[in-house]
């Protein structure tokens, strides 16, 4: 369906928003990143004609698109509490993200799409799926302080 040269301009663009989400200085700006990567993933998984990888398309965006509302409420929650000294707990704030953000991964116990969505993928968009859409994501979760809620996911990751 795609030529090569449309393959690697959203190949191109996917690596900007990963690179926007990683350097950026607040949590809208890495959301945005993260909606450029999601966006310019999903012309790459419809590049087949069957409906396997329409269905994992579908799949992909719902889910995504889940993550992506809850990170962008958490975020503006998140912002309401630090210009507005409203009384919303930091610590609750911040488990939102890291749920949201362990949804966009796939990670344990968020990984209910995952196996069915790998079901429809050619190799490389498996590779894709399972190396570089992880990168922005898992940066994010670095950057946040919270070790119980990632501690459970790395041990049920691991069961």
């Amino acid at each position: 369906m795609f030529n090569n040269s449309s393959k690697i301009l959203f190949i191109m663009i996917m690596i900007i928003g990963t690179l926007i989400t990683v350097s950026s200085n607040s949590w809208l700006g890495a959301w945005m990143g993260l909606e450029i990567n999601l966006l310019s993933f999903i012309p790459l998984l419809s590049d087949n004609n069957n409906s396997m990888s329409t269905e994992a398309s579908l799949k992909y965006f719902l889910t995504q698109a889940l993550a992506s509302t809850v990170l962008l409420f958490s975020s503006i929650l998140l912002m309401l509490k630090n210009n507005m000294n409203t009384e919303i707990n930091e610590s609750f704030t911040s488990m939102i993200i890291m749920s949201a953000l362990l949804l966009k991964s796939g990670a344990a116990p968020f990984h209910f799409w995952f196996p069915n969505m790998m079901e429809g993928l050619t190799w490389i968009n498996a590779l894709i799926l399972m190396t570089w859409q992880k990168i922005a994501p898992l940066m994010l979760i670095s950057y946040l302080n919270i070790k119980n809620l990632l501690l459970i996911s790395v041990i049920l990751s691991d069961i």
